[in-house]
């Protein structure tokens, strides 16, 4: 079955258009700190938003549009490192598009970026969550689909381990 004949009912154009317009770029972001490359990371925020249109009408609460929105991008980028089988420990950093990027990013940035990819995926997720994105530990929680004392302990327990990675990078 194909888009059109499932989308014979469209959403509200416009309350659908204006999530997509004040959160695709964050989703984007999200997604690319977790998969590394821009193409894929538009991909996946893509897809999290054409599954979202296609269950628009059917949404209970559409309050929680972005939640699903999030949750869909994470399970996305989740989908894609396991597709590529990268290791935990592999050090995949986002592209850098030019030499003066490099020089803009700053080396304590790019440590840190190395160190987040050392960590386990739910630590990483986590943190990516809580601090790039900054979302509340309820948000954070929704967003995993946990609870609010696992995403306590989990961006604890990954901020000490990022803490012991950057220290050994001294």
């Amino acid at each position: 079955m194909n888009a059109d004949t499932v989308l014979l009912h469209p959403p509200d154009e416009s309350t659908f258009s204006e999530l997509y317009r004040e959160h695709a770029l964050g989703l984007t972001r999200l997604a690319l700190l977790m998969v590394g490359d821009r193409q894929t990371a538009e991909d996946v925020v893509q897809e999290a938003f054409l599954g979202l249109y296609r269950r628009w009408r059917s949404l209970r609460d559409r309050d929680k549009a972005l939640v699903y929105a999030r949750s869909a991008v994470l399970n996305g980028s989740r989908s894609v490192l396991r597709r590529r089988r990268l290791p935990l420990l592999g050090a995949h950093l986002p592209p850098v598009w030019s030499a003066e990027s490099e020089v803009m990013v700053g080396e304590d940035r790019r440590q840190v970026l190395a160190a987040l990819q050392r960590l386990s995926s739910r630590q990483r997720e986590a943190l990516i969550l809580r601090y790039f994105l900054e979302l509340s530990e309820e948000e954070t929680a929704a967003t995993m689909r946990v609870s609010r004392g696992t995403v306590k302990s989990t961006t604890s327990r990954g901020v000490a381990a990022l803490g012991r990675l950057l220290e050994e990078q001294q």
